[in-house]
């Protein structure tokens, strides 16, 4: 028996009511969709290590094999190209058979990624691992974020943004005990525990996610313009407007993907990594603790934003989000060597950043619809691989100039360009473009 449809509140029932069934069931209930979301949040959180967690492996990992960081930070590329450029297939697959199988095989490669770092003794072993460990973390992050912009088209910032928090937050309740393993029974014992833990969660869950139904065209709020009509991939990749996003999503991106990988090697040259910080009775080594305050941070800013974007608009959010980014990176680099400073200023930087994977997918929806949102979001989401190949360039970048001066500067300014683009390139393009979709709609 279908039960009847449930129209959101203080929406448009045009928004919410089904148009087709897709091969889904035509009709959930509110509190369905909200478990759907619920169900990708916690897969998100439980490969978020793979990426989050990766900081605290490579000094333990350099000081075993004596392999140099720039090395070893190659396998964080190879992680992240794989995890990004893949999941425009992925989210075909999902935009045609359904989230479940895609999850699947996504929880049983993140799995078997990190059980393959555990034992890996040579840097092509490291390299296969983090390409086995990518294309599953890949898989789950397509498909849920996918999922999330299918499901809630009247509140695509919020719903991508607190589904990107998994990610984001994930790691946040066990970077200490990973910490805490890797000093008293070594990182390989971490890589294995937590790699089999993490798979075998996604795995199970994985077997509760089902497709959205299809949805009638999305209204307009005066804030939030989307497109009435659905552009497939071929279309997408011809319109100027993707790559105006695409080139902005790199710009920003690299700047926190090198805060990501490089936290610890910079607290290092820092010279603060284990000086005790007390904040609020809370006494932990500077780089523990700007971790977990990290991982929260960047976690809360997803949904944050994600919600605001609702409100004003996404040009207008990104430009502040943008634009703090561009100043904390610059604070950090000038301020960062006082150990307080530097794990206030750190989560500052990450507050800023992660909320680009809620603006960017949700736009990506707004622009181009809902019945291909996981194969265009994961097109676009390919652009976080593209801001990867930066990574290794910024420990050479260090190297050769003896600080990281040079790095945190160029984050700065491309953060700052990217405020600029999103004003006044990204918000008329993306209007005219909406206007024309609803001339041939």
């Amino acid at each position: 028996m279908t039960r009847p449809t449930t129209t959101v509140a203080g929406s448009n029932p045009a928004i919410y009511s089904p148009a087709g069934t897709h091969g889904a069931t035509a009709t959930r209930s509110e509190a369905y969709r909200w478990g759907q979301l619920l169900i990708g949040i916690v897969c998100m959180a439980m490969i978020a290590n793979l990426q989050y967690g990766w900081t605290l492996f490579v000094n333990p990992i350099a000081e075993k094999h004596g392999w140099s960081r720039a090395a070893i930070q190659v396998a964080f590329t190879i992680f992240v190209l794989t995890e990004t450029w893949l999941v425009p297939i992925e989210g075909y697959l999902v935009d045609r058979f359904g989230p479940r199988p895609v999850v699947l095989v996504g929880g049983i490669l993140c799995g078997l990624g990190w059980v393959i770092n555990s034992v890996a003794s040579t840097l092509p072993l490291l390299y296969i691992a983090a390409a086995v460990g990518g294309i599953g973390a890949g898989a789950v992050y397509g498909t849920c974020v996918g999922n999330a912009l299918k499901w809630f088209p009247d509140r695509r910032g919020l719903a991508a943004g607190m589904t990107a928090a998994g990610f984001g937050a994930g790691s946040a309740l066990t970077i200490i005990p990973i910490s805490a393993m890797i000093r008293t029974s070594g990182y390989e014992s971490a890589f294995l525990y937590f790699g089999i833990g993490q798979g075998l969660i996604v795995f199970l869950l994985a077997w509760a996610l089902t497709r959205a139904p299809d949805h009638a065209k999305s209204s307009n709020s005066r804030n939030v313009q989307q497109s009435q009509r659905d552009y497939p991939p071929s279309e997408v990749l011809r319109s100027p407007v993707f790559w105006v996003m695409y080139a902005m999503f790199v710009m920003v991106a690299a700047g926190g993907l090198m805060a990501t990988a490089q936290l610890a090697p910079i607290a290092q040259d820092f010279k603060i990594m284990d000086v005790p910080v007390n904040i609020m009775g809370l006494v932990l080594p500077a780089l523990t603790f700007a971790l977990a305050i990290d991982r929260v941070l960047n976690g809360l800013t997803r949904p944050f934003f994600g919600w605001v974007s609702d409100k004003i608009g996404r040009e207008q959010t990104m430009f502040i989000a943008f634009a703090l980014e561009s100043v904390g990176i610059l604070m950090l680099y000038h301020y960062g060597h006082n150990p307080i400073l530097f794990v206030v200023l750190t989560g500052i930087v990450f507050f800023a950043w992660g909320e680009i994977y809620s603006l960017f997918p949700s736009t990506c929806a707004d622009t181009f619809g809902s019945k291909y949102a996981a194969s265009n979001a994961g097109m676009l989401y390919t652009a976080k691989g593209t801001a990867s190949l930066l990574v290794p360039l910024s420990s050479v970048l260090a190297a050769a100039t003896g600080s990281w001066q040079a790095v945190f500067i160029a984050a700065s300014v491309v953060n700052a360009a990217a405020a600029l683009m999103a004003w006044f390139v990204l918000r008329p393009m993306r209007r005219k473009h909406i206007e024309q979709s609803r001339l041939s709609s």
